[in-house]
């Protein structure tokens, strides 16, 4: 991965000159905003094909430039990584449910993020049939299709996130498989990436909630993890 465009959205400029030293030996195109309307501004100007997006900041928050963007068909497919000082369950599943692939707490490792960064890219440039697999699946009243990138209950399209959509994508695709949660990120992102059982958990609960009465069909497993049980 060379050339790829990063915008980093963060009003610290102590964490801004930190970020473009650490990321400085990749062959990433770095772009720095200090606000969201400057970062808003930068996008149309350059466009990004990974953000990486503060969540406090002057004027527009995060959340609202997180907003602005998934509400654009020309940004929407950029993938978002939240980088918060704001840890807490409810701050993390809000930012989720708003189309955040992934989430960093702050203070954070330099090189943790820079892997991300790396997990994000390769999931924007992976095919979208998932790695040879067959292209579409309907268990329970849930369908997915990964060429078209949609998912619905019951006909109702379902507004997921990057990395809930590949979620679902492996449950749908392995029904009544007991996943770790270990296994089961390595499943979606690679068995590289640096994750914590609470992030995994996080996301499982934003993609129940958008489930509905589907989010019953994923079944915690004590002890060990998730399973996928359409009824």
């Amino acid at each position: 991965m060379a050339g790829e465009r990063i915008l980093i959205i963060e009003d610290d400029p102590d964490i801004r000159e930190l970020l473009s030293v650490s990321l400085a030996g990749t062959d990433w195109e770095l772009s720095l905003a200090e606000s969201g309307e400057a970062g808003l501004a930068l996008l149309r100007e350059k466009g990004a094909d990974c953000l990486l997006l503060d969540i406090m900041l002057p004027g527009i928050d995060g959340l609202e430039v997180l907003r602005r963007l998934k509400a654009r068909p020309e940004w929407n497919a950029i993938p978002v990584i939240l980088a918060t000082a704001k840890g807490e369950e409810a701050d993390i599943v809000a930012g989720l449910d708003l189309g955040a692939d992934d989430y960093v707490v702050k203070p954070y490792s330099p090189k943790v993020l820079t892997a991300r960064v790396r997990a994000a890219l390769r999931r924007s440039e992976a095919a979208p049939a998932g790695q040879g697999e067959p292209g579409f699946w309907e268990e329970g009243g849930l369908s997915l299709d990964a060429r078209r990138h949609q998912a619905f209950w019951k006909g109702t399209a379902l507004d997921l996130s990057a990395t809930e959509f590949e979620v679902l994508r492996v449950f749908l695709s392995r029904p009544g498989e007991v996943f770790t949660r270990g296994k089961l990120i390595a499943a979606v992102r690679g068995d590289d990436y640096p994750v914590t059982d609470r992030s995994v958990d996080v996301q499982i609960l934003g993609l129940r909630r958008k489930l509905g009465e589907a989010g019953d069909f994923i079944e915690t497993v004590r002890g060990v993890g998730y399973r996928f049980t359409p009824s």
